[in-house]
């Protein structure tokens, strides 16, 4: 059978017509061929995306920019064609980052942990990751004041060491090397010094252990020796007690009988001090006592007769 070349001319046409098809959709992000879900989200500045860049999440692509258009409100409106097989949470975030150095830009979905699934034609929320370039901008400011501030610290530095400082610190650091090498010799001296004793230091270190072995080997006597010295301190200071509480009950009872004797008139002080007949007779007897050695001291002669020639005075 001939084909004639009307036919030809079709076939290839429409051939033609599929593959351009195919590709106009492919670059749109665009698979005829796969079920997909239409995601879009709103951004400021979409930093230089175009339309067939990669979905990815974790690194894995699961769909394409298929769309962008410009609002009346100055936003960019991003439409993203989903494989069907992915859920996509409906807080998810969609952001835009670079996908190298050279600026490419990609899209990042970061998933959600709402347990709502987004449906086709759904919003989603935006993000746009820093650009390289602005992160090393301001970086690259701090670097050169600091290389100003730098330059500024030299010159003073520069200015400052002049030869007479430069005289004076070489002779700090020759001074400083003596001072090593007399602290190198102390501590030669030292180490002999610590040699010497060292068999010494050795024979203590042993007493100590064998001193410290044998506390360790009488543990359970030391704590009986500690325990029955504890307990005969507890007997001696509850009978010391005891005996002091006694006879302190037994002084408080006698001084209470004294003074009850004295409240009743018995005994002499009781009698002293209760009967008003007593006691005016001791004060008559005081103030006589007091009268006749008044006149003794007034009248002597009365009292003393003295003879001279040893006679007695009969008068």
């Amino acid at each position: 059978m001939k084909v004639s070349n009307e036919t030809k001319v079709g076939i290839i046409t429409v051939v033609a017509l599929a593959l351009l098809f195919f590709g106009y959709n492919f670059l749109k992000g665009n698979d005829i061929f796969q079920r997909e879900n239409d995601f879009y989200t709103d951004y400021d500045n979409v930093d230089g995306l175009t339309v067939s860049k990669p979905v990815v999440v974790n690194g894995y692509q699961i769909g394409r920019v298929s769309k962008l258009s410009l609002l009346d409100n100055g936003k960019i409106r991003t439409h993203f064609k989903i494989k069907s097989e992915y859920d996509i949470p409906s807080n998810t975030v969609a952001r835009i980052v670079s996908a190298d150095l050279l600026g490419s830009k990609a899209i990042v979905f970061e998933l959600g942990n709402s347990k709502t699934l987004a449906k086709s034609g759904d919003p989603l929320l935006s993000d746009v990751q820093a650009n390289l370039l602005e992160k090393v901008e301001p970086l690259q400011k701090k670097i050169e004041n600091l290389v100003v501030k730098l330059d500024s610290v030299l010159s003073a530095v520069n200015t400052a060491l002049n030869d007479e400082f430069q005289r004076d610190f070489k002779s700090s650091l020759h001074s400083i090397s003596i001072s090593l090498a007399n602290m190198e010799k102390i501590t030669s001296d030292v180490e002999g010094l610590m040699g010497s004793e060292r068999i010494r230091f050795s024979k203590i270190m042993q007493n100590l252990e064998s001193i410290t072995n044998n506390f360790k080997n009488n543990n359970d006597k030391i704590n009986n020796i500690l325990a029955n010295l504890d307990n005969l301190s507890n007997d001696l200071s509850k009978t010391e007690i005891k005996a002091t509480i006694d006879n302190a009950n037994q002084a408080m009872q006698d001084v209470q009988a004294i003074t009850s004797k004295i409240n009743n008139g018995e005994g002499s002080i009781g009698l002293l001090l209760n009967d008003d007949k007593l006691y005016n007779n001791l004060n008559n007897a005081s103030a006589e006592l007091d009268n006749l050695i008044k006149d003794v001291k007034e009248r002597p002669g009365k009292y003393i007769r003295l003879s001279i020639f040893g006679k007695k005075d009969t008068k």
